[in-house]
């Protein structure tokens, strides 16, 4: 890549705050100035949110880069800090979790009850012998136990490895080799698309394969018949029958509270770890301050799963350290229906919505019928979390979701950044559709090009991070020389963990997505972000995925594959005279330069199961190689689906 990335796209609407929410908000334009002023001060007084038994002799040890401590010498209790203050303070009646199973079942549970939940789990494991520093591998649906295991590994200080529910048997034993992990906690199964999604038996193949594995607690969702085993032992017949009370104990706030695994799709995945003070110190702030948050009021709900980086920050940690009420679903959005996530908004009056740009431009396609049929006025602030949300899926959000009214947040962060990074406030940013706008107060992010030079308004290049931040990752479990090499060796003194972004002529940061998804054509850096943006922003563009493909004249070539909304049509002539008026409306939208080559009207994209579209499958199909490793997908026919159903659009013209 050379020295900075083509700034293509143009974006002058612009949403200022509703007036009601600024004159409330919990962040005003202050905190700017106040972080500027001292950044170390600034997160010294937003730790003060949590409850320390010991107070901190120092904010900030940087005394050997990149290996950052925070908060050096306190100590606290993460389990504490987001259960029984809570109870302490006389709020053990409120619902901390609203709970939705895929087949319609439902629990609500307080915050008293979550705390009784978290004792009895944190004396099973105990029991158990898990001592502080030992690990365990969690592998569960989005029931409420996996929230209690987490918090109750927290409680003992146990270090957890949540692995998503849906990975292979070699993921998980290879997750749970790496973490030497001494307990797994599982169920027999969770729903999926209507029926039930067995569990257990991977995990009985994983477990035979890693032998510090000397216990498995397994929750009952299901009722499937299971193999059982001599370390295999019920959750109810355990954890729901031991003692209710457990007095937390205070841990260092560099103890490690969790490794989370990045997917990986090529290398060995990375155990990401993260600490405890200063993350929790900084998932508090920013849910606070991000999603406007009256814990009083408001009902929260983020639609990720606990398996990725955004259950454990902003289901988990974040909402429960503010004493947020929140909503949690087992299921997928369109089952029974493709309204179920309406029908749960409005039944639950959900006021905050956080949820990935792909469901969003998911639900674009369906159409904008579907939530037309909800009450969806309970809402006031609206996020986007995942990748970076193209402008007209922000419009669509805002205008469909929100009503017109609700602020939207398009929030960066990434599992080794631990929380949002950059992010609008909602009641001080004029935000822009598609752009994550400025780092958060007591955030240093910058765009540099190839020589870590700072690009001028109107440029384009890498995002890195210029300073340490609370909840930053600490290391790669097990391998610091791979957390160095990985993240901090491009650009001296610098985090760079992959992304490109442009800063636009107000100076506000518009993500790029990876890097590695930059395409060079005849001399020009092109995102494949920027050409997706252009072709949503067609009206019969549902959703759309761009590669670069070999090309002999112009070294690379643009390819894109595209979703027609539901009403277009595309058989015969109509499909061939839409693929022309998307390549040219592509051209006036961006320029003559990312005009593409060629473009595939498909009825799906593969994406992995945390919803990122896998552009490597894709470059296979443009380069008509044969294709890659599919294990990692959502759903693996959806390559036979493209292939099959694909009506190519080739210039000659051009």
């Amino acid at each position: 890549m050379s020295e900075t990335l083509a700034n293509l796209l143009q974006e002058n609407r612009q949403f200022p705050p509703p007036e009601e929410l600024a004159r409330q908000a919990n962040v005003t334009a202050e905190a700017y100035d106040e972080a500027a002023g001292d950044h170390l001060a600034f997160w010294a007084k937003q730790a003060e949110r949590l409850e320390w038994t010991r107070k901190w002799d120092r904010v900030l040890d940087w005394s050997n880069p990149p290996f950052a401590k925070w908060f050096v010498g306190g100590q606290l209790n993460v389990a504490y800090n987001c259960l029984d203050r809570h109870v302490a303070a006389g709020n053990g009646d409120r619902v901390a979790i609203h709970w939705e199973g895929e087949p319609g079942d439902a629990r609500t549970i307080t915050y008293a009850e979550l705390l009784k939940a978290t004792s009895q789990a944190a004396n099973t494991l105990t029991e158990l012998g898990v001592v502080a520093g030992d690990r365990v591998a969690i592998y569960l649906p989005m029931i409420p136990e996996a929230a209690v295991a987490m918090l109750a590994c927290a409680r003992i200080g146990a270090t957890h490895s949540v692995v998503f529910g849906g990975f292979s048997v070699d993921a998980l034993s290879g997750r749970i080799q790496d973490a030497t992990a001494k307990v797994v906690i599982t169920a027999d199964g969770g729903y999926r698309r209507g029926k039930p999604s067995a569990l257990k038996p991977t995990v009985d193949e994983a477990v035979a394969r890693c032998p510090s594995v000397e216990k498995v607690l397994v929750v009952r969702r299901t009722g499937q018949e299971v193999a059982w085993g001599e370390k295999d032992l019920w959750w109810h017949e355990t954890v729901e029958k031991a003692n209710p009370e457990h007095e937390a104990r205070s841990f260092d706030a560099e103890h490690p509270l969790f490794i989370l695994y990045t997917s990986g799709t090529t290398a060995t995945p990375k155990g990401i770890l993260h600490t405890t003070g200063g993350f929790l110190t900084q998932t508090s702030y920013t849910h606070d301050a991000v999603f406007d948050l009256k814990p009083e009021s408001d009902v929260y709900w983020c639609t990720a799963d606990i398996g990725w980086v955004t259950g454990h920050s902003y289901i988990v940690y974040g909402p429960l350290s503010n004493g947020a009420t929140q909503v949690m679903y087992e299921g997928t959005p369109d089952t029974p229906h493709r309204g179920r996530l309406w029908e749960i908004v409005d039944r639950y009056r959900v006021s905050i919505l956080y949820t990935a740009p792909t469901l969003i431009r998911t639900m674009m396609k369906w159409g904008e019928q579907i939530p037309a049929e909800h009450d969806l006025s309970s809402l006031r602030v609206l996020g986007s979390v995942g990748e970076p949300i193209n402008p007209e899926a922000w419009i669509w959000y805002r205008e469909n979701i929100g009503r017109g009214r609700c602020p939207v947040v398009d929030t960066w962060w990434q599992t080794e950044t631990g929380a949002i990074m950059i992010s609008p406030l909602p009641g001080v940013t004029a935000a822009k559709p598609g752009s994550a706008m400025r780092p958060l107060p007591g955030i240093s992010a910058d765009v540099v090009d190839d020589q870590g030079r700072s690009v001028p308004n109107g440029g384009g290049g890498y995002l890195v991070l210029r300073e340490p931040w609370p909840s930053m990752l600490r290391t790669v479990w097990g391998n610091d020389q791979r957390f160095i090499e990985t993240y901090w060796s491009r650009f001296e003194g610098m985090y760079f963990a992959g992304d490109g972004a442009k800063r636009d002529d107000d100076g506000d940061l518009w993500l790029l997505g990876r890097v590695d998804d930059v395409m060079l054509v005849s001399g020009h850096n092109i995102s494949t972000t920027e050409v997706e943006s252009a072709l949503v922003s067609h009206p019969s563009v549902a959703e759309a995925a761009v590669v670069g493909a070999t090309d002999p004249t112009t070294g690379q070539a643009i390819v894109a594959f595209a979703i027609p909304r539901g009403s277009v049509r595309t058989e015969g002539t109509a499909g061939e005279e839409l693929i022309q008026e998307l390549r040219n409306h592509v051209a006036r939208t961006l320029g003559p330069i990312a005009k593409p080559r060629q473009i595939m009207l498909v009825p799906e994209l593969p994406k992995t199961r945390s919803g990122k579209i896998m552009r490597r499958l894709l470059r296979d199909v443009a380069e008509n190689r044969s294709l890659g490793d599919v294990t990692t997908l959502q759903d693996s026919t959806v390559m036979d689906l493209i292939s099959s159903g694909m009506k190519a659009g080739k210039s000659d013209e051009d």
